[in-house]
């Protein structure tokens, strides 16, 4: 039955705002419903089980993952799999894992699964099912949402309820959706002659059925070029078209355009060996066939002024009048690989879920905290929701989504649960180490650059800051309402960008001195890097809506680049750590080096106003803890004595020995050196 219709028939049976359900079928309510148990489904039922909440998640098929029991056709995935990076530390690690989901469980690394470089798309398949099996999610399969739509009612948490309906016409009731479904309805463009084109849902992965042939590719991504590198070395040539010229991954720096490893075409084309790219709108051509069953490539004028049914001989081709047209040869077979666009079919008007504009039309249309525009409580997470970072960061993708799946589940648990953002409550004099820890381990913030962000909200008279990870930036305007926190004081925001000229398909990102690497020419840096803006007060809606072209954020009081770095280790003391504190310094008018006790001493007698470090340090007589091997470097330095055990344990036996020597390094004072052995201030970092 076409959905169209089903869709109507079904609306008979369900109600529209406030009409009651005919359905004779009880509802079962849940605080949460996910639609889709693919890697974003299971993302968000993870957060949402370890916080102890009511939710339930759909899936149309036997297991999770169907997506990937289906595609891509030739199985090898392009998300990489490093199982090495030289690190043992587990969040650094994830920078370069593309295929985990987060959990708490080590045995849920995909390394564990797969020993390739771009694994095989059934080992996910089989990911995904432990993930879901050993987590214990509460995954509902052999369940497809058929219709979903609204229920009016001033108790729910939105202001309505959403009803969903499955295949048979079980009816679910829930507060609050959150649809991963991904996208997975083929895009096709209908013109003259397209029913003799083959969909890469279904074309024939057996090379050999290509031997000999000439294929036309309509497309121009991934599938489009992992098809053509299938049967790349049977096929007499391979010409690929479509409206767009080519995007390399490398130079665009964003993962969803071609990578390297399906790019063989790329080389044949371009040294000369008869496969070739061509560039036109596919809705301007047309496809008629020959009485050998040859498909021949013509424009849609020339076949709506023809009649078409009298046969090819009647139809004006191209070369009639341009004898060199460059699609002149017959072709055995034409294969359309354009990618997938979001269902919306399933839902009901009164939810209001429209297509984007442009590019982005294949997606929903939502706000930067992934809510839709029209209508409250419905979360759109995982691919459908890269609407938010199309084209520049990862967010379409298991390593970028599992963030932002994350920090979606973080702003449910404050709106509906009152359960404010997390965060850790530092003294400023921990500022510089906070960041720098940060930047050269978090994934997060590696992952989804320009998208989310750490954010640094300063305490009164800057004594102590607060410090919220991966926080949305395109709602920093509402951090106070979505997160719970305050941000009296200023703040900082943390993010990670590449140089604003460096990414695109038309530049050369291998020019000569493309990298920066004196501190001083940090701005310039090209390379994905740290960023830190100094807001003396949380921007407003107005400044967020007023901010520059390709800006994260608006214009800030002061910003700060970290120079880029060849192995993104930004802790390199004067090119990273130094600058940056300075900058954290000039912002806050506060001094944030840390000082030995003789300098803090010296201070005491010479300043009116002491560094943070001595005064949360030194003046609280807050010193090193004692330990076997600091007595041991003080008796060294002469600054204890080395008593003899026997002077003060008398007869007790060797057991009790430690708590003595613990007891001596608690009351010995160290005595202070003559102050000509006191290290300048200025001298230390």
């Amino acid at each position: 039955m076409p959905s169209l219709v089903r869709g109507v028939l079904l609306g008979l049976a369900l109600y529209t705002g406030s009409l009651p359900v005919l359905s004779c079928a009880a509802l079962v309510y849940h605080d949460y419903c996910i639609v889709g148990a693919g890697p974003s489904g299971l993302q968000a039922a993870y957060f949402l089980q370890r916080a102890g909440r009511d939710y339930v998640v759909f899936e149309r098929s036997h297991a999770p993952g169907s997506f990937f029991a289906l595609y891509p056709r030739h199985r090898k995935l392009i998300s990489i799999n490093k199982r090495y990076t030289g690190k043992s530390n587990s969040e650094f690690n994830l920078r370069h894992d593309w295929n985990s989901l987060l959990s708490h469980d080590r045995r849920l690394l995909f390394r564990r699964y797969s020993r390739d470089f771009y694994p095989n798309a059934d080992e996910m398949v089989r990911y995904l099912e432990d993930f879901a099996s050993l987590l214990k999610l509460r995954v509902q399969y052999n369940t497809a949402i058929i219709h979903v739509t609204l229920e009016r009612d001033e108790q729910a948490w939105n202001g309505h309820y959403f009803i969903l309906t499955n295949q048979d016409r079980q009816n679910y009731k829930c507060s609050c959706l959150l649809v991963a479904t991904g996208t997975w309805v083929p895009n096709v463009v209908n013109f003259p002659g397209s029913e003799y084109v083959e969909g890469y849902e279904t074309v024939s992965t057996n090379p050999e059925d290509f031997t000999g042939q000439t294929v036309l590719i309509l497309g121009r991504g991934n599938s489009a070029f992992e098809t053509a590198e299938n049967i790349l070395g049977v096929t007499n040539f391979i010409h690929m078209v479509s409206r767009s010229r080519v995007r390399l991954s490398w130079a665009t720096h964003y993962v969803g355009d071609l990578r390297a490893i399906n790019n063989g075409l790329l080389d044949t084309y371009q040294l000369k060996s008869l496969d070739g790219l061509l560039e036109g709108d596919l809705e301007d051509l047309a496809i008629v066939k020959d009485k050998k069953g040859k498909l021949h490539i013509t424009l849609r004028f020339y076949v709506e002024n023809s009649n078409i049914s009298a046969g090819i001989d009647s139809v004006t081709l191209p070369q009639d009048e341009l004898d060199n047209f460059a699609p002149r040869a017959p072709y055995d077979r034409v294969i359309r690989c354009l990618g997938w666009k979001f269902d919306f079919s399933i839902y009901n008007r009164s939810l209001k879920m429209m297509p984007g504009k442009g590019d982005k039309k294949k997606y929903p249309q939502i706000k930067p905290n992934y809510e839709s525009t029209s209508t409250q409580g419905l979360f759109v997470l995982g691919t459908a929701s890269h609407s938010i970072d199309f084209r520049k960061s990862a967010g379409g993708f298991i390593h970028g989504f599992r963030y932002t799946t994350r920090a979606v589940h973080r702003l449910l648990e404050k709106r509906h649960h009152g359960v404010p953002w997390p965060s850790t409550v530092y003294p400023v004099t921990q500022l510089t180490n906070s960041i720098i820890k940060r930047v050269n381990e978090a994934s997060g913030l590696y992952q989804m650059f320009s998208v989310l962000a750490d954010v640094i909200l300063l305490r009164e008279n800057a004594t102590a800051f607060e410090y919220l990870e991966e926080y949305p930036v395109g709602i920093l305007a509402e951090l106070e309402m979505q997160t719970g926190r305050k941000a009296p004081s200023g703040l900082f925001v943390v993010i990670m960008e590449y140089g604003k000229n460096f990414s695109g398909a038309d530049k050369d990102v291998f020019y000569y001195n493309r990298a920066v690497g004196e501190a001083q020419h940090a701005w310039q840096s090209n390379f994905l890097h740290p960023v830190i803006y100094f807001y003396k007060h949380l921007p407003t809606e107005h400044e967020m809506k007023l901010r520059p072209p390709d800006w994260p954020l608006p214009r800030p009081d002061a910003i700060h680049h970290i120079v880029e770095d060849f192995l993104t280790d930004w802790t390199a003391p004067n090119a990273h750590i130094l600058p940056l504190r300075r900058f954290l310094e000039n912002c806050i008018s506060t001094d944030l080096r840390n000082f030995f006790a003789e300098s803090c001493f010296l201070f005491a007698f010479t300043r009116q106003k002491l560094p943070p470090f001595c005064r949360q340090g030194y003046m609280r007589m807050q010193g090193l803890e004692g330990s076997k091997g600091l007595w041991r470097h003080a008796v060294e330095a002469g600054l204890l004595q080395d008593y003899s055990i026997t002077d003060f344990v008398g007869d007790r036996p060797p057991d009790s020995h430690k708590g003595s020597q613990d007891q001596l390094l608690r009351d010995h004072v160290i005595s202070v050196h003559p102050l000509q052995h006191l290290v300048n201030a200025k001298d230390e970092l």
